[in-house]
């Protein structure tokens, strides 16, 4: 946009995106019910009629948040990981790490706390969050678990609860940041915790030989 040209000039294809942008904001400020669509019409710079042509509640504007703002970062991990054809000791230390980087760095950690915060009431949420973000992570490490028990690199064991059991400290890091950090607590490095963390839990996943 040239300098001075009013918002409303705006190319129209341009609107969806700022709106969700504004919503992240606005969510992760405020939380899904004291949030408003007033709230959210304002900070992307449109009347709120304008914001109903493209989002009729608050669930599609939280719908549309996961798939333009999280959703990427997810497909990024899953891309990564269908390329590595690496032993799992290489694959895990490059894919906790990078996953920690992104939450440090996305909409990922608000967005989790929002939904934590707030499925009892709206549980629409946490099944939105469910199906976009926790299976898919879920099945990429899972995926990635199986196919190094078959190789004889990883102790049996229910893959699942493997891939939760890596996966766990860095969503404790998550809270850590989002909900003790804001009231004093001492701030934590999510990168640090997860190249410790990982060399932690390959000693006791990898087999001898695998290590």
């Amino acid at each position: 946009m040239l300098p001075g040209q009013p918002k409303w000039r705006r190319r129209k294809d341009a609107r969806p995106g700022e709106i969700v942008a504004a919503a992240l904001e606005v969510f992760a400020e405020k939380g899904f019910a004291a949030a408003r669509l007033d709230d959210i019409a304002a900070r992307a710079g449109v009347s709120k009629g304008a914001l109903y042509l493209y989002f009729e509640t608050k669930q599609d504007l939280f719908e549309a948040v996961v798939r333009d703002a999280i959703s990427p970062n997810i497909a990024a991990v899953e891309a990564a990981a269908q390329a590595m054809d690496l032993p799992f000791a290489q694959v895990s230390r490059t894919l906790l790490v990078r996953a920690a980087d992104m939450m440090s760095t996305s909409a990922i950690g608000p967005v989790a706390k929002m939904v934590i915060a707030e499925s009892r009431n709206f549980p629409d949420l946490a099944r939105v969050w469910h199906d976009a973000v926790v299976i898919r992570v879920l099945a990429v490490i899972t995926g990635l678990i199986e196919r190094a028990q078959a190789r004889g690199e990883i102790r049996p064991g229910d893959p699942r609860f493997h891939a939760l059991a890596l996966i766990g400290p860095l969503l404790m890091g998550v809270l850590w940041r989002e909900v003790l950090v804001p009231v004093g607590a001492e701030p934590l490095d999510l990168t640090a915790l997860a190249r410790q963390h990982i060399e932690t839990a390959l000693t006791g996943l990898l087999i001898e030989g695998a290590r």
